[in-house]
């Protein structure tokens, strides 16, 4: 199961992977900690891990009050990123975050998602099983250095964050970003997965590998 959960104000995707009929991984909780933790309610769903697909702000800054809202049920609650990307969360990641987003004139948009940050208690390299679950990294830096999608070859979807979104890919106006290198990643790493394969991306609709192939305008020559 997927549950998309659009939050803040660059409505951003959320996801929820359920790994059991209780316990589920949840994906780039990137602002409305309450509206996520309605969602888990309603469908009886409890995080056993929140993982990044890369750390920028919009993707990260409902963490900390999401796991707090958990902290009844006494979870061990485990959170992920590419260490690459590890020096955007806590205990530093706030100030690097503000630095980020001064640097393309964001600095309103950084007070808003400004909040108290994660520390990771696991990081993740490419190839490797998140959990013993399906889910398998794939690292494609570009975004940022440490961006990654999170593919489940079984299922056939992949959580592609901003690496590849439905007709574009992420921006790359930031210090950490590379569009050249963005766009190896996606031809190389992601445009080699089944043409069929679901994309639930980090912004916009979800589509499919065969989709962005044929019609993404970056790509096209």
């Amino acid at each position: 199961m997927v549950e998309r959960i659009i939050v803040g104000p660059l409505h951003t995707n959320a996801y929820i992977y359920s790994i059991s009929k209780k316990e589920c991984i949840v994906i780039d909780p990137g602002a409305d900690p309450e509206l996520l933790q309605r969602k888990l309610d309603a469908i009886n769903m409890r995080p056993r891990a929140i993982i990044f697909t890369h750390g920028y702000l919009d993707h990260i800054s409902a963490t900390v009050q999401l796991m707090q809202a958990f902290a009844e049920f006494d979870l061990d609650i485990q959170v992920g990123i590419h260490q690459e990307d590890a020096h955007l969360l806590a205990p530093d990641g706030l100030q690097e975050q503000e630095s980020l987003f001064s640097s393309t004139g964001n600095s309103a948009l950084f007070d808003t998602l400004a909040t108290e940050l994660p520390r990771h208690t696991f990081t993740y390299i490419d190839g490797e099983s998140v959990f013993e679950t399906g889910l398998r990294v794939i690292h494609t830096p570009g975004r940022s250095r440490g961006s990654v999608c999170f593919y489940e070859e079984q299922q056939g979807l992949v959580f592609t964050g901003d690496t590849l979104l439905f007709k574009d890919i992420g921006r790359t106006n930031l210090p950490e970003a590379d569009r050249t290198q963005l766009i190896t990643s996606v031809t190389s790493q992601l445009f080699t997965l089944p043409p069929e394969t679901v994309v639930f991306p980090g912004h916009g609709p979800r589509t499919t590998i065969e989709r962005e192939r044929r019609n993404n305008p970056v790509f096209r020559h």
